[in-house]
């Protein structure tokens, strides 16, 4: 494929809001969970990635139809980096009707449906009634998440929300290349955004894969994942990148088919989406010089993951999690490890898989227990999602031809 140029990019998450601070922790091998309080829990004991200060965070008043978590963390990550000012000079430059916006989810708005349940009127009245403000869907349905990003923006071309699960927001990547390439707009604000709730920390509770301590990709003794939240966004463009610039060079989709919750126990529906990538990227497996693994921390996961890039990379291709810096942020994992490959690419890092203390000896990927400087101008990132829908994206530079 024509690669698409990442004119601007940013990210908030558990290790702060915006690419510095992200960059900072990430350098510093300093992680953000920390144990779980969220919405008063105090029965289920692990650790979350959770971004503090949203509830002092207000959407637009124009907005307010749209107020929940979710979208208040959206509005949150878009104040950073000069992200708005960019899209603005964006749409001088193409037209509002020409930009479009795909927005990956996974939740979305689901903590205001918890809310208003809680609100219910009282159970002596005839008929139980959820709160009126509850009946918009601005704030609790999924395309919500993209149809808020669309009107804060100002931006009026297609707009789409993807909620394929943990590989929703890597695969807006692919969705607005193949709006670009058809025709339907010239440029395209993507991004992702999954805020904390209760479905989903008790959701994953009783499918016994939470961690009752920190996430530890690929450990010996990992025990499961840490729920964490974030958003990120990234404008992608069609025509010449200056030289340095990042870019998308290509991209995989499968679906394993396999199962509701587990991956392909051979990984062949990851590979397949590597393969895929390198394919449209025009790369050989060797040109690549880091794998940001999905890494959740479940035994399944990562086991299978190792086995699929063994088959598709040459052995000793250095590859990392960090889920155990940010904690598991589903509908938003794709965004946040894009936009953490390409500071691993500014910062000439590839990043420790953080709280990994003894690498489980059924993994034979190299995953690394420290960081490793040097030059990284390509990268791997991985996204797999319940339902074996899988997702790899192949970010680099354009050289100096």
């Amino acid at each position: 494929m024509n690669p698409l140029a990442i004119t601007e990019y940013t990210v908030t998450s558990a290790l702060g809001a915006g690419r510095d601070a992200n960059r900072a922790k990430l350098v510093a091998g300093s992680g953000g969970l920390i144990p779980c309080d969220f919405a008063g829990i105090d029965d289920l004991q692990t650790w979350v990635g959770e971004v503090r200060g949203l509830d002092t965070v207000h959407v637009p008043p124009d907005l307010a139809a749209y107020d929940c978590r979710n979208n208040r963390l959206s509005w949150h990550a878009l104040q950073q980096d000069g992200f708005v000012d960019a899209v603005g000079r964006l749409a001088a430059r193409y037209g509002p009707r020409r930009i479009g916006v795909y927005i990956g989810t996974s939740t979305s708005g689901i903590h205001a449906t918890e809310l208003a349940y809680r609100e219910l009127a009282p159970a002596q009245e005839q008929a139980a009634r959820l709160p009126g403000w509850y009946h918009y869907a601005g704030s609790h349905n999924t395309y919500s998440a993209a149809e808020f990003v669309r009107l804060a923006l100002g931006l009026e071309g297609v707009c789409a929300a993807v909620s394929t699960a943990c590989s929703s927001s890597a695969k807006v990547f692919a969705s607005a290349q193949r709006a670009i390439h058809s025709g339907f707009c010239d440029a395209a604000v993507i991004g992702g955004v999954d805020s904390l709730c209760l479905t989903t920390l008790y959701g994953f509770h009783s499918l016994q894969l939470v961690a009752s301590d920190v996430c530890r990709p690929a450990d010996a003794r990992r025990e499961g994942l840490s729920i964490g939240e974030a958003a990120g966004f990234a404008i992608l463009e069609k025509g010449a990148a200056a030289p340095g610039a990042p870019l998308l060079l290509g991209y995989g989709e499968s679906s394993d088919a396999h199962h509701m919750s587990a991956p392909d126990p051979a990984g062949a529906g990851a590979a397949a989406a590597m393969q895929a990538a390198l394919r449209s990227g025009g790369l050989d497996s060797a040109a690549v010089d880091y794998i940001n693994l999905h890494g959740t921390g479940t035994r399944s996961n990562d086991t299978v993951e190792s086995l699929a890039v063994q088959r598709v990379f040459p052995q000793g291709t250095p590859c990392s999690s960090t889920k155990g810096y940010t904690g598991h942020t589903l509908g938003a994992a794709g965004i946040v490890e894009a936009a953490f490959s390409l500071l691993c690419m500014e910062q000439g890092l590839r990043p420790a898989s953080l709280n990994t203390r003894e690498l489980d000896p059924a993994i034979g990927a190299n995953v690394l227990l420290q960081p490793l400087p040097g030059a990284v101008h390509t990268v791997l990132s991985n996204s797999f999602g319940f339902g074996g829908s899988n997702c790899s994206l192949l970010l680099g530079e354009r050289g100096d031809d």
